[in-house]
């Protein structure tokens, strides 16, 4: 029976979200059993992954395969409706995570797919992939045989109108069964194809350089209409309270398509995982709350970074990693580096695809600046321009030569040696900025969506595990070269944000981070003992000789620092994928068997040895420092301006590496809160009573202690009612001698500490308070004004 229809609730903005990482293991009655205790946690919203069907088992539900039904693995749509109801019943949302730059690349499973490749052209769901049909004769290219075609034929067969290859099945188009495999191989829509043809043969759009996520053209507004449809009559029937835009960046158009679903969502709260570049601006004509908070993330980071520290630990890294030529200790070398291999491996095929368009629009005869260009040129061109991008992808709603600058033109000429050929910069440039007509359009727009491939994969994906002085700045929206913030950067990001984007989302640890929170505020320590460390390193690594390389060797030794005692196991595996990552000594599609033997020795002999013992006490001396860190990054976020998400579990201490490790299923509630879950939820129920002081019309002032020790003291109010003070470089201030009699300056009136201990008198505070005095019990304070 069809539900029935109601109108939604008027649109509630949320005051904090939780995140949960839905999957078979924690499906949505899961999510509900855990819907009290996380209501008494003083969130107000729950935010979940992707709740659409996806393949089979998957863990994470970005492999979408059909929009128009929610996930019968979780709970299907009687689950949802369940736990929403719960959710209302405790006073809860749900803010719900959609993916419309990609489905899953699985025919088996998605419908749409199979009459793409059955059908072809004339299939009605042909509009829905990107294809480039020019290419291939006009067929999909289908990379998943083992082997060359010619090798792979005995493995494959015909099943009545099916074809078979081990797990996978493709759909035969009408009539084509009783040919002989040959010609029923040459007679479909589609190519089936060695995988590694997927690196320069490959005709369809997909996610970053995934080959299993086939890109979805949202951008036609039936496309738009046929996979929003089930979500948003969830949200107009008040199941759906909020929405989380996965990569925007990689769609042809996001300004519209955010235009669209503002319109078609009824103007509900909406972020968007956007990774912005310092100094970037989130385009001001978007319809959304704002970024799903990777550039709060930096923030909150830098601003317990040594950035001292950081330059004398990027100096000791260079001498400890001296013999390995291939790494050296230039972070922009390092990011060209990867991103000329980049676009000349992983992205071959799109770069193709961008050339075969630019030499399209190059044709034309009114334009003499543009025509006759060799596609050589035209390729050397737009490879020059790509690899110099410092931002995801230029926007047409900003300043497009802001972002493809002259100065990057300049550079790239110089990869020419005729200067008539190096004309093609200037023909490349034009039709990026602004080239007329479709062909220009699709340049473009083309251009735009390389470019954000290109710079998630060779930043995110290469760069961050090449170069690694400190391992805590290489998280999603950081910037490595540049890892610490002063107390003055911050407070101007934030009064910006207050002032642009008040109701943007705030993270410090999300599915993506590459180290939690709590394993980046360790590391942050070192930056304040950069000698201390690298003593210790050389001690560990003496005159050995390994197999393995000094740079992950080093890399090795900072994560079992910032992790913390763990199982072996989830050492080994996030440094066997930080190796491939790299993809200096061994890579995903071509392994090293020898050297990734090598490498789990090292691991385990070293790291997750004995030696590691001597890592571990380290870590232990520096066990307040970290504490330090570790509630300091837990109550800025949550105070700050914007709307904090907390990842799951992440309210008492959660140290977590890269996926899969940091999505394994939470529990609930967390075995040990500790100190910081008293902090968390003290900050959340804080943040639910008092919406006001937070909220879009809340204001945001920068407190300034007095002293000697000034500086370490980090605080600010909100509007005037609430006040938060951390401790920063706490090991810089213990080696200075500790707080004698700086002051901290409060608004008027009498402050009630919040985190005071329950069991313990009240504390309050006027006038100019007593550093000293805020941190005795706890190194961070959260003070509101009585009334």
């Amino acid at each position: 029976m069809t539900p029935e229809r109601r109108a939604a609730p008027t649109p509630v903005t949320p005051t904090a979200t939780y995140r949960l990482q839905l999957q078979p293991a924690f499906p949505f009655a899961a999510a509900a059993e855990a819907v009290p205790y996380l209501a008494s946690l003083g969130v107000s919203h729950l935010h979940l992954s992707p709740v659409l069907e996806a393949v089979p088992g998957s863990l994470h539900g970005y492999d979408v395969v059909d929009p128009t039904r929610v996930r019968e693995e979780l709970g299907g749509e009687d689950g949802l409706r369940a736990l929403a109801g719960t959710a209302r019943e405790h006073g809860l949302g749900l803010v719900v995570d959609i993916v419309p730059n990609h489905m899953a690349m699985a025919p088996r499973h998605n419908r749409a797919l199979w009459e793409v490749l059955r059908e072809g052209p004339e299939s009605p769901y042909a509009r829905w992939f990107d294809v480039d049909r020019e290419a291939q004769d006009g067929r999909m290219l289908v990379p998943v045989l083992g082997g060359p075609l010619g090798t792979e034929l005995e493995h494959l067969r015909v099943d009545g109108d099916v074809l078979r290859y081990h797990d996978h099945v493709f759909p035969l188009r009408e009539g084509t069964g009783k040919l002989p495999l040959p010609r029923l191989l040459d007679a479909q829509w589609y190519r089936l194809a060695w995988w590694r043809l997927a690196r320069t043969e490959l005709n369809y759009r997909r996610f970053f350089s995934i080959s299993e996520l086939i890109g979805v053209r949202v951008e036609d507004p039936e496309v738009f209409e046929a996979t929003h449809a089930t979500l948003l009559r969830l949200v107009h029937e008040g199941v759906i309270d909020g929405l989380r835009v996965d990569h925007p960046d990689g769609l042809a158009d996001p300004d519209a398509y955010l235009e669209r679903l503002h319109a078609a969502s009824g103007g509900r709260w909406t972020v968007v995982e956007k990774i912005l570049a310092d100094g970037e601006r989130l385009p001001d004509s978007w319809p959304v709350a704002g970024t799903t908070g990777y550039d709060a993330l930096r923030r909150v980071d830098g601003l317990f970074t040594d950035p001292e520290g950081a330059r004398d630990l990027l100096d000791c890294y260079r001498n400890f990693a001296a013999p390995a030529a291939d790494r050296g200790g230039d972070w922009a070398a390092t990011v060209r580096s990867a991103a000329y291999a980049v676009i000349g491996h992983e992205l071959a095929a799109e770069t193709e695809r961008l050339t075969r368009t630019a030499s399209r629009a190059c044709a034309d005869p009114e334009d003499p600046a543009l025509r006759d260009r060799a596609p050589w040129a035209l390729r050397t061109a737009l490879t020059e321009l790509l690899v110099r991008m410092e931002v995801y992808r230029p926007y047409s709603s900003g300043d497009p030569a802001a972002v493809v600058t002259e100065e990057a033109a300049a550079e790239a000429r110089q990869a020419f040696t005729v200067p008539q050929e190096a004309d093609a910069v200037d023909a490349v440039r034009a039709l990026v900025l602004g080239g007329e007509g479709p062909r220009g359009e699709e340049v473009r727009t083309r251009f735009a969506q390389t470019s954000s491939a290109l710079r998630a994969k060779s930043v995110e994906d290469t760069a961050f595990y090449r170069y690694v002085p400190l391992l805590a700045a290489n998280e999603v929206g950081g910037d490595p070269g540049a890892p610490g913030v002063s107390p003055a950067g911050f407070h101007a990001y934030c009064a910006r944000v207050q002032r642009d984007w008040p109701l943007t989302g705030t993270v410090v640890s999300t599915h993506d981070t590459k180290r939690s929170a709590d394993v980046r505020a360790a590391l942050a320590v070192l930056t304040e003992c950069p000698r201390l460390w690298t003593d210790l390193v050389d001690r560990l690594t003496g005159a050995r000789e390994d197999d393995v390389d000094r740079p992950t060797a080093w890399a090795a030794w900072q994560t079992a620092f910032g992790l913390g005692p763990a199982a072996p196991e989830r050492v080994q595996e996030a440094l066997l994928k930080h190796a491939r990552e790299a993809g200096l000594h061994t890579t995903w599609t071509e392994q090293e068997p020898e050297y990734e033997r090598a490498l789990a020795a090292f691991v385990e002999a070293g790291p997750c040895g004995a030696p590691g013992e001597q890592v571990a006490a380290l870590r232990e001396r520096l066990a307040p420092h970290i504490r330090a860190n570790v509630l300091g990054t837990a109550l800025v976020q949550l105070t700050m301006p914007g709307v904090p998400d907390v990842y799951q579990g992440t309210e008492a201490e959660y140290r977590a590496l890269v996926d899969p490790d940091n999505r394994r299923p939470a529990r609930f509630p967390p075995e040990d809160p500790g100190v910081k879950g008293a902090l968390t939820a003290a900050a959340l129920r804080l943040r639910r009573r008092r919406p006001e002081v937070f909220g879009e019309s809340a204001s945001y002032e920068p407190l300034s202690a007095e002293g000697a020790a000034a500086d370490h003291c980090v605080a600010f109010a909100r509007s005037g009612r609430v006040v938060t003070a951390v401790t920063r470089l706490s090991l810089r201030l213990a080696v200075s001698g500790g707080w004698r009699e700086e002051r901290l300056a409060l608004p008027p009136g009498r402050w009630v500490d919040v985190l005071a201990a329950p069991e313990g008198p009240a504390r309050e505070f006027t006038g100019h308070a007593r550093v000293a005095d805020l941190f005795e019990r706890l190194p961070v304070a959260l003070l509101e004004r009585a009334e």
